[in-house]
């Protein structure tokens, strides 16, 4: 079967089926809206929320190919060695994906989601991995296309544009996200689709396209913070998703499209709401549980730590919890016999213990028992 080729001419898309898409609309808008006001109500979401967003940088990764799970990020965050090359490479990865969605939320404080700020997100996905040969930061001068292992451009499934066209289509990509539109939830699946298909870079395409659907939920007022999980659906419907994005190129299939990203909002929206919600309703029932396990004025540090690592190292907990040393070890032992807290590798000659908050990464990996 010959591949399919980029849709030249077709985006934005003239027809959409809107009678298809109304029934979708107003459930999904009203389940980013509830998620919305959960996220409002979240003290410090940077701390609480941080799991979340790491799971989303593991499964967005996963989807093109890392194997790392979020534990093992955590754990060599924590200091312990990853147990391959190749694993200290995935999750390197990760942890770039991490930063270049930092950085792209910061760079929106000052400029609209455009090539610029996509342009420098890219440069840290791609700084120190195995894809910062393929021009970090730049769109791609050579062509590419996407198939199995080995293809050529003949084999392939789906052909992008040409390098030369990739500046004017970037350029018709940021004239379409800042127009007014029937609506903004369909308006940022043509966005991702569209940047899919074009697949300005070298390598990090999907990652990055992926991280565009929060950053402009953002932007556009749909949700408070840029924090929204979309991966998890994308991932889960890997084949679909990939079917769905080479319909719009093959058969102008737009609708098409936008119902599967629609269900794959309003899905995610749900399931952002309740890990949100059951992360939320464990912080506000913790501190009265540490003060009473520790007896201490410094159960509100422990809180904090264990909320923003929740796995750590014990030599750094007390070296930076800001509790003093003999409270901290004390603490350490407390909270393990109590359950709050479990050890998942012991010291080890001068190697500190590891320990572990189970709620917490039970609720993130949807879990329901420690």
């Amino acid at each position: 079967m010959p591949p399919v080729h980029y849709h030249a001419g077709g985006f934005p898309p003239k027809t959409i089926d809107w009678q298809r898409l109304v029934p979708r609309l107003g459930a999904t808008a009203a389940a980013v809206a509830r998620y919305d006001g959960m996220l409002a109500a979240v003290p410090n979401p940077a701390v609480l929320l941080s799991p979340l967003s790491t799971q989303e940088a593991v499964l967005s990764s996963k989807i093109e190919g890392t194997q790392a799970t979020m534990g093992e990020v955590l754990e060599l965050e924590a200091g312990e060695e990853a147990r391959s090359p190749e694993l200290r490479e995935d999750i390197r990865e990760i942890q770039n994906y991490r930063a270049a969605m930092r950085k792209a939320a910061q760079s929106l404080g000052k400029l609209p989601l455009c090539g610029r700020v996509l342009l420098e997100a890219h440069r840290v996905l791609l700084t120190s991995v195995h894809g910062q040969n393929l021009s970090p930061g730049a769109y791609r001068k050579v062509p590419n296309w996407i198939g199995k292992d080995r293809s050529t451009i003949e084999t392939a499934r789906f052909v992008p544009p040409p390098p030369d066209r990739i500046g004017d289509l970037m350029g018709e990509w940021e004239r379409y996200a800042h127009s007014q539109v029937e609506d903004r939830l369909v308006q940022v699946a043509i966005l991702h689709a569209e940047f899919e298909a074009i697949h300005p870079f070298a390598d990090g395409n999907g990652r990055l396209g992926r991280m565009i659907v929060p950053l402009h939920m953002w932007q556009t007022k749909q949700i408070s913070l840029p924090m929204f999980y979309i991966s998890g659906y994308l991932e889960l419907h890997r084949e679909t998703y990939y079917d769905r994005l080479l319909a719009v190129s093959r058969d102008g299939d737009w609708t098409g499209w936008c119902e599967f990203f629609l269900d794959g909002l309003q899905a995610q929206a749900e399931e952002n709401l309740q890990k949100t919600k059951a992360i939320l309703s464990l912080y506000s029932k913790m501190p009265d549980r540490l003060a009473d396990l520790t007896r201490s004025q410094y159960s509100g540090k422990a809180l904090t730590w264990i909320f923003s690592k929740p796995v750590f190292q014990a030599a750094n907990f007390v070296k930076s919890s800001r509790i003093p040393k003999p409270t901290a070890h004390r603490f350490l032992g407390v909270l393990r016999d109590a359950g709050v807290l479990k050890m998942i590798h012991p010291a080890k000659g001068r190697k500190s213990a590891v320990y572990a908050f189970p709620a917490l990464l039970n609720i993130v990996n949807g879990r329901k028992r420690s």
